[in-house]
């Protein structure tokens, strides 16, 4: 199940359909707006479904499973009428709770009798209680009519479903079998008393005391002739990966930041997937309903996010990529492929493979640092070697890693991806006895030097650093949050950073910058500057709020010391959060904050979306500022010293695979409360 966003060069188009919106409206790579559906997801399975709850077919409504539509039409009737909708809520990631209510005859005056409950799974599983406060007795008909197109999610995105296909009666419900063999079937607890398959319908006929309740219980599975795949049990039955995560937990002055943790690992476990080429695997899909396919880039830098709840997941997804290397010889050998993605309306695309593969030795050298066990560093220690040898031999002489290809263009964020791997790659290798530490050293420092020469422009108000530079000359002196990777260099031993691509002066000069309204919006950090040529608010690349840019930024201003700006972002992101129930986006409108005013959903942005559900863990473990150093024997605590939020405890985080828990003052003052044995406090 993968369909891009339309940003991404990989991007369906197509007309897009729904209630009252004719399809001849839509334009090529539209979306059908999802930004106000209620999703729930137990990947692979998944249901988006209005506020109503009723499953009509119209836009992308319907339960999917491995990006098959298999219920694309689910109404409820009673006594012929549908229920009035009251409320439509998540319960859960992966589960939905409709309400509504009905008067019956025997209501006499304007209160409702009937209430109806209605529960709905991401597989589809959907639990309907029926709840009589009449006066007395009722004898209700019930209908749901039910169909299907199984289609596939690209095409109902793009505004191409197929027909409704013609059911026929299948043991207590109905099936629809397709013409490629794959099929869908919908069995009910009680049985119907009626089931007409020309008309897609399942009827009974319910008696209800005063007091009475009643349900009925739908189940939805789907698969193939070959193989006879049942769809995913009830509740999340069944879900890849085990305990991958820590039951975490948050608490203090701010009770908001409990809710962010909560709902954060919510949809973390309801991202996981396992991986096609290896089932014992799991890897965090990158978005709801967009980008439910391979291993990415995205998946990476959330299961780096996620360290603080084990390293788990780390290791699998490193599993993952590194099945994908490109072996052989060649100057692409090491290299982890993946598609173009869409860079903005100011740069050309990047590749999300050399991303993935400049994040991959960071990763492993930062899992190691939380307690990786031996034997998966062992296992993926060759895989980061390849990666070094490819940045080596994609470097141009000069030290810079142009992206996407030899051509360029040379992109600051792709350097500091690149300053970044062979620092921790250089530490990694020294403490595996490995050879190449010291050259990649060298390398490091030359590409500094060139940064600094290439990637700054001085200007009187203390100048500022540049997107990207092309080998023929030019420069596109954009400033954006992809400026926050540059604050990003990582974790070494002792709770130590690893020296950044700029020096003192221009990393101040670079925290001022985003402390600015320009880039500040007050929700989080734009992608581009408010200021800046082309500033669009809704821009993916071009001013919108970018989840994962901003949890960097954070992050990486704490780190430095301007905690100041740190703060501001931070409260921001909280405050967006907030707004959107604690479920992030992975992006929403870059407009300035206004009294009263709440954050702007962007129409392509997944949510639920690795990156910003990991955010929620990365901002919280910023706050306590936690550095473990396992091989090394201790952990260090650097907390937030302004406690921006208060006074925080952490508790059910995983170092070295045992409980951590720490409790932060409003005085900004840490504790360690619980680590695992043999681990020291340093400094």
């Amino acid at each position: 199940m993968a369909l891009s966003p339309a940003p991404a060069s990989s991007a369906a188009s197509g007309p897009a359909s729904g209630p009252g919106t004719p399809s001849t409206t839509a334009r090529p790579g539209d979306l059908p707006a999802v930004h106000d559906a209620i999703i729930c997801v137990a990947l692979p399975a998944l249901a988006v479904c209005a506020e109503h709850g009723q499953l009509t077919g119209h836009g992308l409504e319907g339960v999917y499973l491995a990006g098959r539509r298999l219920l694309s039409r689910c109404v409820l009737r009673i006594a012929g009428r549908e229920p009035v909708p009251l409320r439509g809520r998540p319960a859960a990631a992966d589960r939905a709770v409709f309400t509504g209510v009905l008067r019956t005859a025997a209501d006499s005056g304007p209160d409702p009798g009937l209430t109806v409950e209605r529960t709905r799974g991401a597989d589809g599983t959907e639990r309907i209680v029926l709840r009589s406060s009449a006066a007395r007795p009722v004898r209700l008909p019930v209908e749901i009519a039910l169909a299907t197109d199984l289609a596939d999610l690209g095409a109902v995105a793009a505004g191409l479903p197929g027909p409704e296909l013609t059911p026929s009666v299948h043991g207590t419900g109905l099936r629809w079998t397709a013409a490629d063999g794959r099929y869908a079937a919908v069995t009910a607890d009680p049985p119907p008393m009626d089931a007409l398959a020309a008309a897609g319908l399942l009827r009974w006929e319910i008696e209800l005391e005063p007091g009475d309740t009643r349900g009925i219980e739908l189940r939805v599975r789907g698969g193939d002739r070959a193989s006879r795949l049942p769809g995913p049990g009830p509740s999340g039955a069944g879900r890849p990966g085990g305990q991958v995560f820590a039951e975490a937990r948050a608490e203090g002055d701010d009770p908001r930041l409990g809710d962010l943790l909560r709902v954060a690992l919510d949809d973390l476990r309801a991202l996981l997937q396992r991986d096609a080429a290896q089932s014992s695997d799991v890897h965090l899909a990158a978005g709801v309903p967009w980008r439910c396919g391979p291993v990415t880039a995205e998946g990476l830098w959330a299961a780096r996010m996620a360290l603080p709840l084990g390293t788990r997941l780390a290791a699998a997804t490193l599993r993952a990529l590194a099945r994908t290397q490109l072996d052989g010889p060649g100057i692409e050998s090491g290299r982890i492929p993946g598609p173009l993605r869409d860079a903005g309306p100011h740069l050309p695309p990047r590749c999300t493979g050399v991303e993935a593969t400049l994040a991959f030795p960071t990763v492993l050298a930062e899992a190691r640092r939380w307690g990786l066990p031996e034997q998966d560093l062992d296992e993926l220690l060759p895989a980061a070697e390849r990666c070094l040898r490819w940045l080596r031999a994609a470097a141009d002489p000069s030290g810079l890693v142009p992206d996407p290809g030899p051509a360029g263009p040379w992109r600051a964020e792709t350097q500091a991806h690149a300053h970044r791997a062979a620092v921790l790659g250089a530490d990694l290798l020294d403490a595996c006895d490995r050879p190449g530490g010291e050259d990649l050293r060298d390398w490091a420092r030359v590409q500094r030097a060139r940064f600094r020469e290439e990637f700054w422009l001085d200007d009187p108000s203390g100048g500022r650093p540049v997107a990207a530079r092309a080998p023929g000359g030019r420069s596109w002196p954009l400033l954006g949050g992809w400026a926050a990777h540059l604050l990003d260099t990582g974790l070494l031993g002792g709770g130590r950073y690893a020296p950044g691509l700029l020096d003192k002066a221009a990393t101040e000069q670079l925290a001022r910058l985003l402390g600015t309204p320009p880039l500040d919006s007050g929700w989080g950090l734009r992608s581009l500057g408010g200021k800046e040529p082309g500033h669009n608010p809704f821009g993916h690349r071009s001013g919108a709020v970018r989840v994962h840019e901003t949890a960097v930024a954070v992050a990486g201003l704490a780190t430095a010391g301007y905690e100041k700006e740190a703060a501001s972002l931070l409260r921001g992101l909280v405050d967006a959060a907030e707004a959107f129930g604690y479920r992030l986006p992975e992006m929403y409108a870059g407009e300035q904050r206004t009294a009263g005013a709440v954050p702007v959903p962007h129409p392509a942005a997944c949510r639920p979306a690795a990156v910003a559900a990991a955010a929620g863990v990365h901002l919280l473990t910023v706050l306590a500022g936690i550095r473990p150093d396992v091989p090394g024997g201790t952990i260090a605590l650097q907390p937030v010293r302004s406690a921006p939020l208060g006074a925080v405890r952490l508790s059910g985080l995983r170092v070295a695979g045992g409980p951590f828990a720490v409790r932060v003052s409003r005085l900004g003052l840490g504790m360690v409360e619980e680590a695992p044995e043999g681990l020291q406090l340093g400094v």
